[in-house]
């Protein structure tokens, strides 16, 4: 899962973000293997664990809940690779993993080590890590200091919404889930029903992702006419959405970039 976000002169200052996520939605916290009650069976087999001494004497294993954190080194390597092919394309000299490998010990270290072997394959690119604690207090304190990420399923979807709210928020933020053969495009915001039918939601997070979709096509002069006018509509500040601190309709931003876009 590709997940970019990008602005330029952030608060008039020239401090450029362009920070680029690349999340693992396969595995992870994320992976659905989850037990409510415990079935014995899996209950005597996390006994085998000494650190299971704590729930051992609890009242029944109807008051235990499991949620699992499958990773395997396919998936870590395979992120980690397409992380560091893209800072490659890209030109980008840096790729940061973000994991919590000092208390999920056997989870993080293999993506660690997965993370730490790819990395060799690249000697022109910096490879460093940092804990998903400590990089939500960095990356607001140094944004400009961050390019490439890679994470796990549920520290990178933490820490996309994150680097979102760094560039305007969701509707700034597009999103595409890249497989060898296949590709799926979607905004990180996702359908927001709430707004169903209000006409007032910032489309720009969902033709950003347009823009992604032309890229992987190699629809490259498309791409980037595209993303020159939804720049230009932003820097004029005249038609803006609620979240932008305007009044303008979807509709109305929609077809400033249209009219940019087609000149």
């Amino acid at each position: 899962n590709y997940r970019g976000n990008k602005i330029t002169n952030p608060s008039g200052e020239d401090v450029p973000i362009d920070q680029v996520v690349f999340r693992e939605n396969t595995e992870g916290m994320y992976g659905g293997v989850e037990f409510f009650p415990l079935p014995e069976p899996v209950y005597t087999a996390l006994c085998a664990n000494p650190k299971m001494k704590k729930w051992k004497d609890k009242a029944g294993l109807e008051n235990i809940a499991l949620s699992t954190r499958i990773m395997s080194r396919q998936g870590c390597t395979n992120i980690c690779k397409q992380a560091f092919e893209f800072a490659k394309k890209t030109g980008r000299k840096r790729v940061t993993l973000i994991e919590k490998p000092n208390v999920l010990r056997e989870t993080g270290g293999l993506m660690m080590r997965c993370f730490k072997d790819v990395a060799k394959n690249y000697p022109g690119i910096r490879a460093d890590d940092a804990n998903i604690d400590a990089i939500c207090m960095w990356m607001f304190k140094n944004p400009q200091d961050y390019s490439v990420l890679v994470a796990e399923n549920m520290f990178g979807d933490i820490v996309s919404d994150l680097c979102a709210g760094l560039v305007g928020g969701l509707g700034f933020a597009p999103s595409a889930n890249l497989g060898d053969n296949y590709a799926v495009f979607e905004p990180t915001h996702g359908s927001a029903p709430k707004y169903a039918g209000q006409h007032k939601v910032n489309p720009i997070a969902m033709l950003l992702t347009a823009k992604l979709m032309l890229d992987w096509l190699k629809e490259t002069e498309m791409a980037t006419r595209l993303e020159s006018a939804i720049a230009r509509v932003i820097a004029e500040g005249k038609v803006r959405t609620y979240d932008m601190g305007g009044k303008a309709s979807t509709l109305d931003v929609a077809k400033a970039i249209a009219e940019y876009a087609s000149s």
